[in-house]
């Protein structure tokens, strides 16, 4: 049997979970949210949830990984064989996420070398929609596929096959460059934020409180959901990754530091958006909650058109996107090594390039609707289901499987025998009951939303085919799975 491969250290496994949790929503979704749901207030049910979800989730997952060795199939099948479905209900998620997001890099790939001569101009919104995505004028309106996109694409999925076609040994080294790098570029651009005139009030913007927004179950739902997706629990990936750590290795302290490191570069990241957006609302007279507003398209088209204000312009706008592609890339090729892990496991015969090649091009098969006129809407749909239900409802299956088969108390046991900062019972008690009942809450609560009023008034037909339709697919798969599962359970 061929031996497991290892982190080189636990700094390096660190760097690998914190590149993979921060990504691209760290940028532009989380500055949005707190824009939107009372400014500072919203850094209130933000900080609550990261301590009562975030810490203990990821806790579970870095020990699930590390106590059983395996991926996330393996080691709920381990558990109880019967619970299989539950992990790769978690990459099947990771794998529909990682197959749109390889299209958002592309975006960013193009973005960058358009960066060197501002080639968006004066009317990015246009730009972007019409250049860009050739966006058609609705969901049914498919129309072709973007060349330049597909090339984009091609080169994005050929980046994350070089970062993790050797497993472990790739990744170490990939994450070195990818997670650093990214960083330092995002303070450079901090730094000339904070220093341009009108700053001040987009930063006042982003930090005035709104305390009436905290009686407000959407903003709590918003914070529940930004720490579910940042710290990419419920994806399978964390579970592979400390299944190639030593099983002697600390857990509690590599989850803080991961769960820390990466709410604090949201909440800095803050600083540096709105400080641009301050500085723009003060040249272009449009306030910043109107610019705050454009939401995920911040990156396309309201931070291009602030960058081309600036001097320099070029030098920074070539800086936000490589900081956004060496963002992107982590999370992306996380995402591929959490499905690879999975099949290598199952099958160690096959060469771990050949698994990682057929992971690759398989993602990109599954990503061209989403470099067609039409992939917007798709994108946009897959994305609110995945996030809001397929992930949700995996973490749920997660703590009832760990809370009430396995033995919450066992695996604490298990994390205090190894690390440094002990866990108490409290752990538990969040485990088996409160945080299931937080998720619960957080599925009725979304499934009413969208049985009352379709998300976004998109027609019945894409709603099903790439909403409800995905996630009874991934439900449908993972329950088959068991009945196709041969192996015992061995614990």
């Amino acid at each position: 049997m061929e031996k497991r491969q290892r982190w080189p250290s636990r700094m390096i496994f660190i760097f690998a979970a914190i590149g993979s949790a921060v990504g691209l929503g760290n940028i532009w979704r989380f500055p949005y949210l707190a824009g939107k749901y009372g400014g500072g207030a919203f850094l209130i049910p933000y900080l609550i949830m990261l301590f009562l979800l975030g810490v203990p989730l990821l806790i579970m997952e870095f020990a699930i990984g590390q106590r059983m060795q395996v991926g996330a199939v393996g080691s709920f099948r381990k558990i109880k064989r019967k619970l299989a479905g539950i992990g790769l209900g978690s990459v099947l998620c990771g794998f529909i996420v990682v197959s749109y997001y390889a299209v958002i890099m592309g975006w960013c790939l193009i973005y960058l070398i358009y960066s060197f001569t501002l080639k968006w101009g004066a009317d990015t919104k246009s730009f972007f929609f019409d250049n860009v995505i050739h966006l058609s004028k609705d969901v049914g309106e498919v129309g072709f596929i973007s060349v330049e996109i597909i090339f984009a694409l091609v080169i994005v999925w050929a980046l994350i096959y070089f970062s993790v076609w050797k497993g472990i040994k790739s990744v170490s080294k990939v994450v070195l460059v990818t997670m650093p790098l990214p960083i330092i570029l995002f303070f450079i651009l901090l730094i000339r934020g904070i220093t341009l005139p009108g700053a001040i009030d987009g930063i006042i913007f982003y930090l005035k409180p709104n305390f009436g927004a905290l009686l407000d179950f959407e903003v709590w739902s918003a914070a529940m959901s930004q720490i579910f997706f940042t710290l990419s629990l419920a994806f399978g990936i964390m579970i592979a990754y400390a299944s190639y750590q030593h099983e002697s290795s600390d857990i509690s302290k590599s989850a803080i530091i991961t769960a820390l490191v990466n709410s604090g570069i949201s909440i800095i990241a803050g600083f540096c958006v709105f400080s641009t957006l301050g500085y723009m609302a003060s040249r272009s007279g449009v306030p910043v909650s109107e610019l705050a507003a454009s939401g995920p398209s911040l990156a396309f088209i309201v931070f291009p058109k602030a960058l081309s204000l600036i001097p320099f312009a070029s030098v920074f706008a070539v800086l936000f996107f490589v900081m956004l592609i060496t963002l992107g890339i982590d999370s992306a090729f996380s995402l591929v090594e959490a499905a690879s892990t999975v099949i290598h496991d199952r099958y160690s015969h096959i060469r771990k390039e050949d698994v990682s090649l057929y992971v690759c091009v398989f993602g990109f098969i599954c990503g061209i609707i989403f470099a067609t006129f039409a992939g917007l809407y798709y994108l946009d749909i897959t994305d609110h289901f995945i996030t809001n239900y397929g992930l949700v409802l995996v973490g749920l299956l997660e703590v009832l499987a760990i809370g009430w088969l396995y033995g919450a108390n066992k695996l604490r046991n298990y994390v205090n025998h190894v690390s440094e900062i002990k866990i108490g019972k409290w752990w538990n008690t969040l485990i088996k009951f409160i945080i299931p009942v937080f998720l619960i809450v957080l599925l009725i609560a979304n499934f009413i939303r969208d049985i009352k009023h379709p998300y976004e008034g998109y027609p019945q037909w894409a709603i099903f085919c790439f909403g409800w339709g995905l996630i009874i697919g991934v439900l449908l798969l993972s329950c088959l799975s068991v009945f196709f599962s041969r192996q015992k359970n061995n614990v």
